[in-house]
């Protein structure tokens, strides 16, 4: 699939400890860095700055785990897993969503829709890169 090949360059996430770590030592610091993926935080105490991202936690929460908490009882957490990857596939695949950028489709075709424009912002990117010179003779940056 095309989502499949396209690059994750940033992720923006709170500062809560599971994300957040001296580098060395933390695992998802570590996993970003082996990635060479940006990591950007929110600012302190701002929870609507990842708006979205909350939004999606209380949907997840109303949607989710409280009708398969009501369903049925786990025995494992690879059996939780299932039914939340099952949830988390049709939410973004099937469930139309009305918010700010989907505009009544899924997720998935918003992304789709939308691959050309990250696409084009990388590859503009890329030659403003490259238009970046360093004088080795004066030692200044063109």
């Amino acid at each position: 699939m095309d989502f499949e090949r396209s690059l994750l360059l940033r992720i923006l996430t709170d500062r809560g400890t599971e994300y957040c770590g001296r580098p060395e030592n933390h695992a998802y610091q570590l996993y970003l860095g082996v990635e060479n993926i940006d990591h950007s935080r929110t600012k302190a105490r701002s929870p609507q700055t990842n708006g979205i991202c909350e939004r999606f936690h209380r949907t997840m929460q109303d949607e989710c785990y409280n009708i398969i908490f009501r369903k049925k009882i786990y025995t494992s957490l690879a059996e939780l897993q299932l039914d939340v990857d099952h949830w988390v596939h049709s939410y973004n695949r099937s469930r139309p969503h009305s918010g700010k950028y989907c505009y009544g489709k899924t997720p998935m075709q918003t992304f789709f829709d939308s691959m050309h424009i990250a696409y084009q912002k990388n590859i503009d990117s890329i030659k403003q890169d490259a238009d970046f010179g360093f004088d080795f003779v004066n030692s200044s940056v063109s």
